[in-house]
């Protein structure tokens, strides 16, 4: 494995000899600054706008994200770099190559959809100002990191990312659980930053540098009284981004605290947030420690079995009329479908940087599919609070369309068709072990493709069923027995426009990459770096 070649569009994006004013390459960076502008702007428009107008603050959101997600299409040449050294024109801190933009667009794209679904939580019951300035801080630091080529960037962008999460989830004031969520979320993800921290400094102090492609040039002659340093420091580095991921066993905050969060900001965290941790851990891994592959490679093989298996080991277990367990399941579902996207990076130890290319693809149409569940899921929400997986039961005779939807969306995640952008990626990733020379966990994660399709198949088979008789009101509590009787969601309100748009984009859009795969899995026959 060895760093990538230099572009000659780096080069031209360093400074002038003798000049140490470099250029700032405003259209790279537009994207992360476009969300940060609008997040300040929203914040400082909260002050002064009434209650009755702050549903503004929500559209403006929506457009901000959009305009940030346009802001990329000036970029898809993946040649543009900025904030380079003047000895090093190489050595940048901001490269927007096609990994950055594929990253950027499930980030950005992600985000938007959020958006969507919180404008009638914002309007209902979360406090506007404050969620929406939140929701686009996390966004525009989730953004940065993906063209982050350093490890101090790329540290700051994680914690920006991180940081307005745990106040996210804790938004909902007087909320026991949220509180909770948002107190575990936080302890986690503070030991991950100290861990991670920790391990950046020993491999700054082995290698002298913090830029990426330089820490990998320097480890591949590191003196040998400064070996067991550096050794130390990519493992915490990695330890510490298995917290990010959400890799077993570092996986214990994830169920209450999607439980616990605002079902937006739940959706958030298991797309956007997840797709962080997996970035910064692809950057590390495969850019800056190809020299370690040997060490890498194998922990990743077994934090893959071991995660994928947990999760839908957990999830095979929810009990459809425990309260909220349809939210429950879908985050151990998260777990699981974590363990999948950990393979290929496990992979390119073995062979190439090209197994990446699964990872971005499988993730691509990981977070379509499972934002729309949970735009489902908060459809169904309004009407039946504690979000039962027994509470979808004859969604399909009071809102069709919905269940089609859900049901789309849950085949996908199976791997079923007419899910084909599901089989397609899952074979992706089978096919990045295979050829990696991983056979057994090739094997593990067939054996765990067969028991998700057990709990994935036993909703959608609750979305056709005959409904009971008995109706629910909304905002009303049902007893938690174990053996009561599910009820249908008789009563049907009128969807909120916002959450129903974004039930649609995610259809349409699950719909044409299961008609046009290549879409998506051409990131998997391309090298991205």
């Amino acid at each position: 494995m060895t760093a990538a070649p230099v572009n000659p569009a780096v080069l031209a994006a360093a400074p002038a000899n003798g000049d140490l004013v470099q250029t700032v390459d405003w259209a790279a960076i537009a994207p992360p600054v476009i969300a940060a502008a609008v997040a300040l702007a929203v914040l400082v428009a909260d002050l002064f706008l009434p209650r009755a107008r702050k549903e503004v603050l929500a559209w403006v959101s929506v457009a901000g994200l959009a305009a940030a997600l346009l802001a990329l299409a000036p970029l898809r040449s993946g040649d543009r770099s900025t904030f380079c050294l003047v000895q090093e024109p190489g050595a940048c801190s901001y490269t927007a190559d096609h990994f950055t933009l594929a990253v950027q667009v499930l980030v950005l794209g992600g985000a938007l959809l959020t958006a969507l679904l919180s404008v009638t939580e914002t309007r209902e019951e979360l406090p506007a100002g404050e969620f929406w300035f939140l929701l686009l801080a996390s966004t525009a630091g989730a953004a940065l990191l993906p063209a982050s080529r350093d490890l101090a960037t790329l540290v700051v962008a994680l914690e920006v990312a991180s940081l307005p999460a745990f106040a996210l989830v804790g938004l909902r004031r007087g909320d026991r659980m949220s509180g909770e969520a948002a107190l575990k979320f936080f302890l986690s993800s503070v030991t991950a930053t100290a861990v991670t921290l920790l391990g950046v400094s020993f491999v700054y102090a082995a290698t002298g540098t913090l830029h990426l492609t330089e820490i990998a040039r320097q480890l591949d002659d590191v003196p040998a009284q400064l070996g067991t340093l550096a050794e130390a420091g990519v493992a915490l580095t990695l330890v510490g981004f298995a917290f990010k991921t959400a890799a077993a066993p570092f996986h214990f905050w994830v169920p209450d605290t999607y439980v616990g969060a605002p079902l937006p900001v739940a959706a958030y965290l298991s797309v956007v947030g997840k797709a962080v941790g997996f970035t910064g851990l692809v950057l590390v891994t495969v850019v800056a420690f190809p020299s370690y592959a040997d060490v890498w490679g194998p922990a990743l093989a077994v934090l893959a079995a071991l995660t994928m298996t947990v999760g839908n080991a957990a999830a095979l277990r929810q009990i459809s009329t425990r309260a909220r367990s349809a939210v429950r399941l879908l985050a151990w579902s998260s777990v699981g479908q974590a363990g999948y996207l950990l393979v290929p990076i496990a992979a390119a130890a073995y062979s190439s940087d090209i197994q990446i290319g699964a990872t971005v693809s499988y993730a691509l149409m990981y977070a379509v599919v499972n934002l729309g569940a949970f735009a489902v899921a908060a459809l169904v929400a309004r009407t039946h609070p504690a979000n039962r997986i027994a509470d979808y039961r004859g969604l399909y005779a009071t809102r069709p369309l919905a269940a089609l939807a859900l049901a789309f969306f849950l085949l996908c995640l199976a791997g079923l068709p007419p899910g084909v952008i599901g089989l397609f990626a899952k074979v992706v990733v089978f096919a990045a072990a295979v050829d990696a020379g991983l056979g057994w966990l090739a094997v593990v994660m067939a054996v765990n493709v067969v028991v998700a399709l057990y709990y994935y198949l036993r909703w959608t088979a609750v979305l056709f069923r005959a409904p009971d008789g008995a109706t629910e009101v909304p905002g009303t509590a049902r007893p938690r027995t174990e053996g009561a009787r599910a009820t249908a969601p008789a009563l049907r309100l009128r969807a909120p426009a916002p959450v129903a748009a974004a039930v649609a984009l995610t259809a349409v859009a699950a719909l044409l990459l299961s008609g046009y795969p290549q879409w998506v899995l051409r990131f998997a026959a391309t090298s991205l770096f």
